[in-house]
């Protein structure tokens, strides 16, 4: 298994990054000005794109594992790795997702704990309905853990 840094050609794993976000457009803000990393372990399973928000905070943007390799680790593989290539050079690491039964459990197993909310948020940035489980997203819920 190898965890490593893409600079080039990042819209060759859009697949991937759709899984976590499914607007294009917005994948397009953070993209090129983030780092992306992906987990290859006997070819690509998971990837993710992380941006320097200032004041010490690193947000995950996107992660996503493809899904056929889900719930085998290599999410929380890579949160492992953030938080160990990073920690030094930021203070907390913070992710934004929908208050979804898939993600909020995940990220706490991972160590982060509920911050803030950005009410409406998918209702304002995205151009269509987004659902998890068979419920609409609404608000952003932003979760951080100390690096």
């Amino acid at each position: 298994m190898k965890i490593r840094e893409v600079t080039a050609n990042r819209k060759k794993y859009i697949d991937l990054l759709l899984l976590a976000d499914e607007q294009e457009e917005m994948i397009d803000r953070y993209l090129e000005k983030g780092t992306m990393y992906i987990l290859d372990d006997n070819g690509v399973k998971a990837e993710c794109v992380v941006t320097d928000e200032s004041g010490g905070v690193l947000e995950i943007k996107n992660i996503a594992t493809d899904p056929d390799h889900q719930r085998k680790g290599y999410g929380k593989m890579l949160i492992d790795f953030l938080i160990e290539r990073y920690s030094g050079q930021y203070t907390v690491l913070q992710v934004g997702t929908g208050d979804s039964p898939l993600t909020i459990p995940f990220y706490e197993k991972c160590g982060f704990t509920r911050s803030h909310i950005v009410k409406d948020f998918f209702i304002d940035h995205y151009d269509h309905p987004i659902y998890e489980c068979g419920v609409q997203l609404v608000d952003m819920v932003y979760l951080q853990r100390k690096l």
